[in-house]
């Protein structure tokens, strides 16, 4: 039955307003069990955004899981139904994507490009493996050490292998510096790095060059900033056989003391000018007077090394050497002429890796053949990642 309004004109109530006087207390928290019926949404209070929609439209456009993407989709649309959140779009939006993304997927392996993306991404890692390589290693380049390098395998040294790495150049960040400033960096670098990964240089084989690894403009984007200075056989299609390391971790204290004294000297003698003594004369006898200064260290080096009794009598002669030609070396500072500086230059370098030089590295276990002229200057050769 209906009860009747209570007489007296009254204005209509704004269900949003503030309740009547006499509301009871807590009917805006149970507006439910309230007399005067559900306490609406108040206006502008904001409304949850589904979840599942979200994540819906983010797996849509990353064309990533596509399956995945569509189920959330239509779960999102489900619960929006019944809960009233917002994210509808979100999650047709989504839907769709994905529903695009499966068909893609679909036309990617019956035509055979899916597999192309996958080996074009296998190239990519293969070539970011040469980033690890390490002082030491030894490796096989299924495309040689010529040109770009893609792809490498580790193996032991002690089999036939096609390259060792001796250092390995870090170069700093920025943009990329271009293919010339970065072989250059791999001139300076590797070669004054080779000497202190195999010493002894008497030991080095004739067919041996330097290489080295060097980043290129697309693995540079992909963080690759290493040069990999490496040891491997001029001749095409040929390996190496064997470590070729030689330093401290493999050479007893005796063996590096000598190798050190003597990889000294060569390294001044290697500073020779380009230039004739009769194009340069002032040259020549600066070079002749810093070689006399190496010498001076190198022998003192030598005589303060107690050395086994099998090799005092042999380093003793060494010295001796040295000596002879250090005075030469010191006429030859102060030639007055073109003429006069060849006497003094040549011998010295008479006294230079001569019979007592043998018998000292034959005493030490080192190397005892010279190696012939030329065979110290290989010439470098590069290979990009």
């Amino acid at each position: 039955m209906s009860i009747p309004p209570p007489p007296g004109h009254q204005q209509p109530r704004d269900p949003f307003g503030p309740p009547p006087a006499n509301r009871p207390q807590g009917a805006l928290d149970h507006g439910l069990n309230s007399p005067y019926g559900p306490v609406g949404r108040p206006y502008g209070t904001p409304v949850s955004v589904n979840a599942l929609a979200v994540a819906a439209l983010v797996l849509g456009v990353l064309c990533f899981l596509p399956a995945a993407g569509l189920v959330l989709g239509l779960i999102a649309l489900r619960q929006i139904r019944r809960s009233g959140q917002s994210g509808r779009g979100m999650a047709i939006a989504g839907s769709v994507l994905s529903s695009a993304g499966i068909a893609l997927w679909a036309v990617l392996l019956s035509t055979g490009a899916a597999s192309e993306v996958w080996e074009g991404f296998k190239d990519t890692a293969r070539g970011n493996e040469s980033l690890s390589l390490e002082k030491g290693d030894c490796f096989d380049a299924p495309g040689g050490l010529e040109g770009d390098t893609l792809d490498v395998d580790r193996v032991p040294c002690r089999g036939g292998h096609d390259g060792e790495v001796f250092a390995v150049v870090t170069l700093p960040g920025g943009p990329f510096p271009g293919d010339a400033r970065i072989t250059d960096v791999a001139d300076e670098k590797c070669y004054a790095l080779q000497d202190q990964y195999a010493m002894d240089t008497w030991a080095m084989p004739a067919d041996v060059d330097v290489y080295y690894l060097m980043p290129s403009r697309e693995s540079w984007r992909f963080g690759d900033r290493a040069i990999t200075c490496l040891f491997g056989n001029a001749e095409a299609g040929a390996g190496l056989t064997g470590s070729l390391r030689g330093d401290p971790t493999t050479l007893d204290t005796h063996q590096v003391v000598f190798l050190s004294t003597a990889n000294a000297l060569d390294a001044a003698l290697y500073e020779e000018p380009e230039k004739t003594p009769e194009e340069d004369l002032a040259a020549h006898r600066a070079w002749a007077a810093q070689v006399h200064d190496v010498l001076g260290e190198q022998i003192e080096a030598l005589r303060a090394h107690p050395w086994p009794a099998r090799a005092r009598t042999p380093v003793a002669d060494l010295v001796a050497d040295l000596e002879d030609a250090r005075t030469e070396w010191k006429r030859a500072s102060t030639a007055g002429d073109a003429g006069t500086y060849h006497a003094h230059y040549g011998k010295a370098y008479g006294s230079v890796d001569g019979l007592a030089t043998v018998t000292a590295r034959k005493a030490l276990g080192l190397a005892a053949t010279p190696p012939a002229p030329g065979e110290g200057e290989r010439e470098e050769s590069e290979a990009q990642v």
